[in-house]
């Protein structure tokens, strides 16, 4: 064992000291977190063994992690993996970071959710909506799309971690196609819950989030344009021919979309539209019935 000349503690508080220095939010948090991941470690090894001995190897990784992440570049993205409902799914450069408010859509959606129904998620990005769903239900299929084929790579590969199956099953529970939008889709797919995180994020405010979303989540899945309601409008605008009659669609949305999107919602032909809340307060899901 080639040991260097850190402790596990010692290297710890290097780390925390060099994410404060470059203004890193929960440096402590993150230089914990890359400490873990580089030793293959617990939280319990910083309070319990912090006299461990680190070998070398471990403490290059680490220096190198501890670098990328004062490039401010995501945690998620340098370690490949982020918990979302409780399951763990790969992410890379490639899609959006799955986020709390996310996990407020998901729960609305299983409360609506039965045997057998058939889900269409859009802009599925690492896929981790749709791939929530059908693990927590039973004999659910669905299909989630995506106008990017790095993001689909992605979430196929979710798939087999969350359902534990492959390109060889003749009947997968999830299928992903690239679409853009419904473009892909054929007229005659009918589905039971349309769900999606679009892009809904104003162009002149993205160049004013943190730097690790502005420089480094795709701007593809993030930008909805000038008032951040394009793709939202076209799936509302949308939706309602792929759905069945009684069929529900289930949007995530910004703060302060809630209440366009329910009159648009209500125009093109849902009933029962709610605009549900986050832990925060702020507007974050729309559903709708699509009326018989």
């Amino acid at each position: 064992m080639d040991v260097g000349k850190w402790t596990y503690e010692k290297l710890y508080g290097w780390g925390k000291e060099q994410l404060m220095s470059a203004e890193v939010p929960d440096a402590g948090v993150d230089a914990r977190l890359l400490l873990e991941w580089c030793c293959g470690t617990d939280r319990n090894t910083l309070l319990a063994h912090g006299e461990r001995a680190v070998e070398a190897v471990e403490e290059a990784g680490y220096r190198r992690a501890i670098a990328s992440r004062m490039e401010r570049i995501p945690l998620q993205y340098i370690i490949g993996e982020q918990e979302f409902m409780g399951l763990t799914f790969e992410v890379n450069k490639n899609v959006l970071i799955p986020r709390p408010d996310t996990e407020v859509l998901v729960e609305e959606v299983l409360r609506e959710l039965h045997d057998g129904m058939r889900i269409l998620d859009l802009c599925t990005g690492s896929g981790c909506i749709l791939l929530s769903l059908l693990r927590y239900s039973n004999d659910c299929t669905g299909i989630g799309v995506d106008i990017s084929p790095e993001a689909l790579q992605t979430a196929r590969r979710n798939a087999g971690r969350i359902l534990k199956t492959g390109p060889e099953d003749s009947k997968p529970q999830a299928a992903f196609w690239l679409s853009d939008l419904f473009h892909e889709i054929p007229a005659e797919e009918k589905f039971d819950i349309i769900v999606s995180n679009p892009p809904y994020i104003k162009t002149d405010v993205i160049n004013t989030l943190m730097p690790e979303v502005r420089d480094y989540e795709p701007r593809l899945a993030l930008d909805g344009r000038d008032d951040g309601l394009f793709f939202l409008r076209k799936i509302v605008s949308q939706s309602g021919e792929w759905l069945y009659g009684g069929g529900m669609l289930f949007l995530e949305t910004g703060y302060d979309q809630g209440e366009a999107i329910r009159r648009l919602m209500e125009s093109e032909g849902y009933d029962q539209v709610e605009i549900i809340k986050d832990y925060a307060g702020n507007d974050r899901v729309a559903k709708g019935v699509k009326r018989i």
